[in-house]
């Protein structure tokens, strides 16, 4: 395939991930029933990573949420998106994780002092070398901490990194539908991206075909693209609400059609705490 200058070599080579499987788990209603009205053959995809696809969506309603976070440093309550994305833009980094004959390109998050980088479980996957770019251009190697797959979550550490800002986090029961989000990540590699939109629905529960079932996710119609994965989904005040993880596609190949899914920070923080005290590492200070 003819290379383009911006694109990287993984999505280039095809080796993304971003193909709907067939199987799905027993009782599950998969999109395009659920998503009949659209006219068009709906598939869930991972948003990066080198294996696997979500083959299955239950639309349930977990719970219901109400609004009123406390706004950030630097974030007006009213923060316009310019401001947003210039306050969190540090935070949000490029993964690059190669490993045997593959390369995968993924989103990460400075979660707190020391180099820790939250992003999603099948971004460092089956990973031998895990590259992490910053906003400044400025690259580090990183080691995985830990894994849950379960939740498909991954803490990476930077080698000899320091001084790198970390995101705000927020309160994921605070949210609520309508309520305006802000995707920030690596879609297709191009680091620094930014898209908007808002709380499409909270609660969904999102079954992959690989055997993992994901709670509580949020819907949301920003756009989310393949390398978005492990990036971050935040609200107006620029906290922290989700990380971004899985897109609806129409057909194998297709990108954003507006129905992306985020895994909450609240579950994010739980399973943060697991992974590091089970680590070397005796805590995380966000």
């Amino acid at each position: 395939m003819e290379a383009h200058q911006g694109v990287p070599q993984w999505y280039q080579e095809g080796q993304a991930p971003y193909r709907l499987r067939t199987e799905r788990p027993q009782g599950l209603l998969t999109v395009r029933q659920k998503l009949a009205a659209a006219a068009a053959a709906v598939s869930l995809a991972l948003a990066g990573g080198a294996a696997g696809a979500v083959g299955a969506l239950v639309l349930d309603q977990e719970r219901s949420a109400a609004a009123g976070p406390v706004a950030v440093d630097g974030v007006s309550r009213h923060g316009s998106i310019a401001s947003i994305a210039a306050a969190v833009q540090p935070a949000v980094v490029s993964i690059t994780a190669d490993g045997p004959g593959t390369q995968a390109g993924g989103s990460g998050v400075v979660i707190g002092s020391g180099g820790m980088i939250v992003t999603n479980a099948h971004v460092v996957e089956g990973a031998d070398s895990i590259t992490v770019k910053f906003s400044d251009n400025t690259t580090a190697r990183a080691e995985v901490v830990g894994t849950r797959t379960e939740n498909d979550l991954s803490v990476v550490k930077v080698r000899d990194v320091s001084g790198k800002k970390a995101v705000t986090l927020g309160d994921s029961d605070t949210l609520s539908v309508g309520e305006t989000v802000i995707a920030m990540g690596s879609p297709l590699g191009l680091d620094g991206s930014v898209t908007a939109g808002i709380v499409s629905a909270l609660g969904r529960t999102i079954a992959e075909t690989g055997g993992t079932t994901l709670h509580g996710a949020i819907q949301t119609d920003a756009a989310i693209n393949p390398g978005n994965s492990g990036g971050a989904l935040v609200d107006g005040r620029g906290r922290l609400v989700g990380i971004n993880t899985a897109i609806a596609t129409a057909g194998e190949d297709g990108g954003s059609i507006g129905v992306g899914f985020a895994i909450p920070v609240n579950t994010v923080k739980e399973v943060v705490d697991r992974i590091v005290e089970r680590s070397e590492n005796s805590s995380v200070t966000y």
